[in-house]
């Protein structure tokens, strides 16, 4: 394949889209930093960053309670962020959008509020093969609370799920579907509404883990019709330490709070205590204000391009760097499935990731190197790890090529 189209608009307009960022102005080891680590976290464009400086350094106050102007600003920038967030990715009610610190602590709500009650030995969470850490544990501590079951969705040698199998352990005694949307360690992009309406047809809830899904792909989660849809700031260029979950209304009216304290309440007493009106039931004590009103201006930002546009950008950049890949001789890359988004996981010969990694870092490019919170994924594979590179918007082929250069300089250093 060769490069990418330059002359394209799309091209054109996203890779000017790099000087946004002022990490990737930077050198590492005396070379220009190529930065192909995003799946773990992105980068932040200077919009984001000044945000979230402009509130430290005007705004900041607790939100909510105030009668003062800094307060009602407070207010306003992270309410407005819930607002936007409901728009991006298309909720149908402001209500159903929870902030959180991440995705963990999104599916960790899901698991002891939505399920723990509903949950007892018999019964089943379903989950899949392909899955982070953090939609694997949460249900494993709340089956282990239950005596519920988890089980498990295989996966085949390309990185896919097995959907016949899917539908085959979907029953009854099913109560929650929990599935990524694409998978961090191989990039696979799950059929996200097959699934749901394959489990809908049992009356089974499905939660979505996007931490991997909103920074590459358009979301409307009333498109998908999942019940749950969970994500993080930071994967999609916004602060760390913020997140959101949506959850049908429906739902999330009759789950009890996942934590007590300030704000969550409307009334209490030693008697007993009135929580507040949604989302706020599920958002106890003070928030992280300022990582929300950098998540809103991330989200304007990716707007401001347009996800439709990433999204074919980086399918373009993917298939290349793929096909480069594959190219340099000694390697193995791990997933290799249809459908794809932003990441190949790769092995170089008998070298260790970790070393490959070194290397790599030494000529100023950034990649992952491990299980990638994902060790399920390393033992159906029979590895300890791999080499992870993982793309963004802010990426281009001269990043792709000088990968592939330091792959060759790794092997002349091990032969």
């Amino acid at each position: 394949m060769s490069h990418p189209q330059q002359n394209d608009s799309t091209t054109v307009v996203i890779e000017n889209c790099r000087s946004d960022f002022p990490a990737l102005q930077q050198e590492i080891n005396g070379q220009p930093l190529v930065y192909l680590d995003s799946a773990a976290s992105a980068q932040q464009p200077a919009c984001v960053i000044d945000a979230v400086a402009d509130y430290q350094h005007h705004n900041h106050a607790n939100v909510h309670r105030g009668v003062h102007t800094l307060s009602h600003r407070a207010t306003d920038a992270y309410e407005g962020a819930r607002d936007k967030i409901q728009a991006f990715i298309n909720a149908a009610s402001r209500r159903e959008i929870v902030l959180t610190s991440g995705t963990t602590e999104s599916i960790n709500l899901v698991a002891q509020s939505y399920c723990r009650p509903r949950l007892g030995p018999g019964n089943k969470i379903l989950i899949s093969h392909l899955e982070h850490h953090s939609n694997i544990v949460p249900w494993q501590l709340v089956c282990e609370q239950t005596g519920a079951e988890l089980v498990v969705t295989p996966m085949d040698d390309a990185g896919q799920l097995d959907l016949a199998a899917f539908n085959q352990m979907l029953s009854n005694e099913v109560r929650i579907v929990s599935i990524g949307h694409v998978s961090n360690a191989l990039g696979t992009i799950n059929p996200i509404k097959d699934i749901v309406a394959q489990a809908h047809a049992l009356d089974i809830p499905v939660l979505i883990d996007g931490a991997q899904g909103v920074p590459h792909l358009p979301i409307d989660v009333q498109d998908l019709g999942c019940d749950f849809y969970a994500f993080s700031g930071h994967k999609m260029f916004g602060p760390t330490g913020v997140g959101v979950l949506y959850g049908r209304e429906s739902l999330l009216e009759e789950m009890p709070p996942y934590q007590g304290g300030g704000d969550m309440i409307l009334e209490v007493s030693f008697e007993g205590t009135t929580y507040n009106d949604l989302p706020h039931k599920f958002e106890a004590g003070t928030p992280n204000i300022s990582g929300v009103v950098g998540m809103g201006a991330a989200i304007d930002y990716l707007q401001s391009i347009g996800v439709s546009r990433i999204a074919q950008y980086e399918h373009d950049l993917l298939e290349y760097m793929t096909q480069q890949l594959a190219r340099v001789d000694g390697i193995r890359l791990i997933g290799t499935a249809t459908d794809k988004a932003s990441v190949q996981s790769f092995l170089l010969d008998d070298i260790h990731p970790h070393d490959v990694g070194t290397i790599l870092d030494h000529q100023g490019i950034a990649i992952r190197t491990g299980h990638h919170c994902a060790m399920p994924v390393m033992d159906y594979f029979g590895i300890p790890g791999t080499a992870r590179a993982s793309l963004a918007l802010y990426n281009n082929v001269d990043d792709v090529d000088r990968l592939v250069a330091g792959l060759d300089k790794a092997k002349q250093i091990f032969a």
